[in-house]
C-alpha cells in the first residue's frame, strides 16, 4: 500500500518542484509543477464547461510522450467584482 508523504502534498514526491504566485486584486494567480527530469503527465477534466486549453495533448492517444513542465493559470469566470 502507498502510504502518504510528511504533509501529504505533491511536493513530498522526489523530483517535484512547485512554485506559486497570486494577485488577489486580480483575482488570479499561475502555479507551475517542475518536474527534475521529463515525466509522464495524464489529465482528466471533468464539469460541463471546462476552461482548459492544451489539455487534449495529455490524451494517451496524443503524441505528447513525456512533459517537462506544467503550467496552471487564470482566474475565476465568476472573479469577484
Amino acid at each position: 500500500m502507498v502510504r502518504p508523504g510528511p504533509r501529504n502534498l505533491i511536493t513530498d514526491v522526489d523530483g517535484i518542484l512547485v512554485g506559486n504566485a497570486e494577485d488577489a486584486r486580480a483575482v488570479t494567480g499561475a502555479t507551475v509543477v517542475l518536474p527534475e527530469h521529463a515525466a509522464v503527465a495524464a489529465v482528466d477534466v471533468r464539469g460541463g464547461g471546462p476552461g482548459t486549453r492544451e489539455t487534449d495533448l495529455l490524451d494517451p492517444a496524443a503524441t505528447v510522450d513525456s512533459v517537462h513542465g506544467i503550467a496552471l493559470s487564470g482566474g475565476s469566470a465568476f472573479a469577484q467584482q
